[in-house]
């Protein structure tokens, strides 16, 4: 039986491509959030060295100008170990922007008071998106904040040195504190701005990284979606091929338990009528008689090879591939004809064969069982009391179709009996025929796509149409 034609156009996606986007999507949304995670870790890891940068030039005025007034060395070590910190993350700015990841430029991070732990991040961040945006614009801050902390250096060193040379008189003490305190201001509004400036872009990394995720989760959970919900209309899909062809096997078992019956009866019929004749023939001493014995016979004899031709047939229709080729129907209808000579009245018959198409792409196997059963039963149901008797070939192309008709005027079919003729075993003269040959034209012509169709009147004779695909 063939399979549903629903179920031959049911097309699927391929289920691995939904896989490997859900895979590959999960790897991405992983990395995204790794390195996400790792840009606001550093982020965060700038922002702490910031207030520590920030402490340090603020701690660093204060006891400048402590020392200033005071002239207390202790005051001058604290603001040189203060101004130390800013100083080093200046350094750490200029080497990474110089000569990338470096010893000195961890050192310079670590002297800035930035945890051990963080120096990866800092590091990272730095060479690798430093032409980003909002971390250009920052370093941009922070190198203009370094500018100024080499401003308060310098301040520094010129009220050590007045100090120190005992030069130092209340007018400039009032000049150093005005400049110390408008670098301050400056820097204030620097570190402020450095500081805005990373809050904006962590604020920036985390809209974008929600975003991101969002997208990301929609497309797995749509593809594990697509995934099951393929996977179900596959298993009803496969339960229904599953139900079709236990439909199939329970007609197919019917049909082998009535073919095992019916042939080993057709099988038996012959032989028993054989040892009946021989047992005739071996008491009969009458030359004439003897040789009206062996002409039923070979009668016997004739159909049993017809019969076992026509389970040959069947079995090869049922068991082998189609293969399409191009076929010369020219030369099937005449190997057929003549390999069908031998039946009876066969040469009483006129053989007319009127060939519009000749070489077609189909399955040569099952077009010479179609053509070899379909002129047999031509000749078969012959209709011997007409004076003449004709069996009309013709091949044609019609309405994109590629068509073969068997005419006959033999006896025909009576219309009780044109339902049925097509089932196996069915024959309305058991005499003539196995009751297979149509049964087998028919499932032939399924076997390639094609239909049969027949008109018959009792008397008047029949016409088999065989349509096969072009």
């Amino acid at each position: 039986m063939s399979k549903s034609p629903f179920f031959k156009n049911i097309r699927f996606p391929n289920v691995f491509v939904l896989l490997v986007i859900v895979f590959v999507s999960c790897a991405l949304l992983i990395c995204i959030n790794f390195f996400t995670i790792k840009i606001l870790s550093a982020n965060r890891a700038y922002a702490n060295g910031e207030s520590h940068y920030s402490k340090g030039q603020k701690d660093a005025s204060r006891h400048l100008i402590t020392y200033l007034y005071t002239k207390d060395q202790n005051q001058w070590k604290l603001y040189l170990e203060e101004l130390e910190v800013p100083q080093a993350d200046g350094i750490a700015r200029k080497t990474l922007l110089k000569v990338g990841d470096n010893k000195v430029a961890r050192e310079g991070f670590l002297i800035g008071r930035n945890h051990k732990d963080d120096l990866d991040d800092l590091v990272w961040l730095f060479v690798n998106f430093q032409q980003v945006s909002f971390l250009a614009k920052a370093i941009d801050e922070w190198g203009q904040g370094d500018e100024l902390i080499f401003k308060l250096f310098i301040v520094g060193q010129e009220i050590n040195a007045q100090i120190k040379y005992n030069l130092l008189t209340p007018e400039s003490q009032k000049k150093f504190l005005d400049r110390i305190s408008v670098i301050s201001d400056k820097l204030t509004i620097n570190e402020r701005n450095f500081s805005n400036t990373l809050g904006e872009g962590t604020r920036k990394i985390k809209n974008l990284l929600i975003i991101t995720n969002i997208v990301f989760i929609l497309i797995i959970v749509l593809s594990v979606c697509s995934y099951y919900s393929i996977m179900v209309k596959r298993l009803l899909v496969s339960k229904k091929e599953i139900e079709v062809k236990n439909e199939n096997l329970i007609i197919v078992n019917r049909e082998l338990d009535r073919f095992v019956y019916s042939a080993s009866h057709d099988l038996r019929s012959p032989i028993t009528s054989l040892k009946g004749l021989i047992e005739i023939t071996q008491l009969e001493d009458d030359i004439d008689q003897i040789r009206t014995y062996l002409g039923l016979m070979h009668k016997s004899l004739t159909k049993q090879d017809q019969f076992i031709i026509d389970i040959i047939d069947y079995s090869k229709n049922k068991r082998k591939q189609v293969v399409m080729e191009p076929v010369s129907l020219q030369e099937l209808f005449n190997e057929a004809i003549s390999q069908l000579m031998h039946i009876e009245n066969a040469n009483r018959i006129t053989f007319t064969q009127e060939l519009q198409v000749d070489q077609i792409q189909s399955d040569g196997l099952r077009l010479k069982i179609i053509i070899s059963n379909l002129l047999s039963n031509a000749i078969k149901y012959a209709d011997i009391n007409k004076k003449e008797m004709f069996i009309s070939v013709k091949t044609y192309f019609d309405e994109g179709y590629n068509k073969i008709e068997v005419s006959d005027n033999g006896i025909g079919i009576k219309e009780e009996y044109k339902d049925n003729i097509f089932e196996m075993y069915f024959g309305t003269n058991k005499n003539k025929g196995s009751g297979l040959g149509l049964y087998i034209v028919k499932e032939a012509v399924e076997n390639i796509q094609g239909n049969i169709s027949v008109f018959s009147e009792s008397t008047i004779g029949s016409k088999f149409v065989v349509t096969i695909p072009n």
